[in-house]
């Protein structure tokens, strides 16, 4: 039996392909994360609008894992912990590959660097 860690549900799929709030906005991401409670995609804390962050500030679910290819760490908001691996979330684990980063690609302004955080 696989023990259960409060504030992560390995069964629930992500919400999609990039983040939730930046495709309703039209906006752009630099890197995604990943809720493990609820699946929810947001943008990073270097991405302008940090949606993962502020997905914690309003639910208080505390872990997130990268939505990266290749990547399976997770961080606790909480403690301020980083997790080099954990429980297997459901499919897919990270956004397409050749979604690119920053993406997507038809929203990424051409001075992106700079408007980083």
């Amino acid at each position: 039996m696989t023990e259960q860690i409060k504030g992560i549900d390995p069964s629930v799929p992500p919400s999609g392909a990039g983040c939730l709030e930046c495709d309703a906005a039209g906006g752009w991401w630099f890197h995604l994360r990943r809720c493990a409670e609820c699946g929810h995609i947001g943008c990073c804390d270097n991405s302008p609008s940090q949606h993962g962050t502020k997905h914690f500030r309003e639910t208080g679910h505390p872990f997130i894992q990268s939505y990266e290819p290749g990547e399976d760490w997770f961080y606790n908001f909480e403690t301020e912990d980083m997790y080099s691996g954990g429980p297997d979330l459901a499919a897919p684990t990270s956004h397409p590959a050749d979604q690119g980063v920053p993406g997507p690609r038809d929203r990424v302004p051409a001075d992106w660097q700079q408007r980083l955080n």
